[in-house]
């Protein structure tokens, strides 16, 4: 097939010189193959090429998608299912709640610090723990009723074993902070001193509820 080109389409390149064919030279003329540069300012756009957009199928986008959920939920189990750890110190309830000085005044200023932080609160005063039936070393040596002093600071349980001096130290784990504080119905009866001879005034009653554990029933009496 004959095809004229015009220099709106085309353009010699420098030292090459057309000559137009005559229309009339030759009926079937043979085909050739003409390379020629294009001009830079041609305004005929000879080839359009659009990229193919990669396709996806439903189903593999659907299996990959049930492969991420069923890991989530792995890891969300696992996570789930890992307990935390415990650490305490324990006495005898006498010792903990009615004989130890400044104890009460330790506990109430790290709650105060706490709270100006809000931090949220990480120990508990727990009366007659369930926990110690882990530990018959221990409860052979312990009177009874016993309190611990239960935190997730284990550097800071080990500092108030320093402190106290008397009391007895060890670590559990649990899956629930319910599991880890509970404790046995017990009634604390502390008898009135007939003579208080300290400079400081005498611990007051039930000072140890705001350390109790959430939905503890224990009681006590002076």
């Amino acid at each position: 097939m004959a095809a004229t080109l015009t220099q709106r389409c085309w353009a010699a390149p420098p030292g090459v010189k057309l000559n137009p064919t005559p229309q009339t030279q030759t009926r079937n003329p043979k085909p050739k193959s003409v390379a020629l540069p294009l001009s830079a300012n041609s305004t005929c756009s000879l080839f359009s090429f659009t990229p193919p957009s990669p396709t996806f199928t439903k189903s593999s986008s659907s299996v990959r998608t049930a492969v991420a959920a069923v890991e989530s939920d792995q890891l969300s189990s696992a996570e789930k299912q890992k307990p935390s750890k415990y650490y305490f110190v324990v006495a005898n309830a006498k010792f903990m709640l009615d004989e130890e000085e400044h104890f009460q005044e330790q506990l109430f200023e790290r709650l105060r610090l706490f709270k100006e932080r809000n931090n949220e609160q990480d120990f508990w005063l727990v009366i007659e723990p369930k926990f110690l039936d882990k530990f018959p070393d221990i409860t052979r040596r312990l009177g009874r009723p016993a309190v611990a002093l239960v935190s997730t600071n284990g550097p800071w349980i080990t500092f108030m074993k320093l402190r106290l001096d008397r009391v007895l130290s060890e670590s559990f784990e649990a899956e629930s902070l319910e599991e880890a504080l509970a404790c046995s119905p017990t009634n604390i009866e502390f008898k009135k001193p007939d003579k208080w001879v300290a400079p400081y005034p005498k611990y007051e009653s039930e000072w140890w509820g705001p350390f109790l554990p959430p939905g503890s029933k224990e009681e006590a009496h002076v």
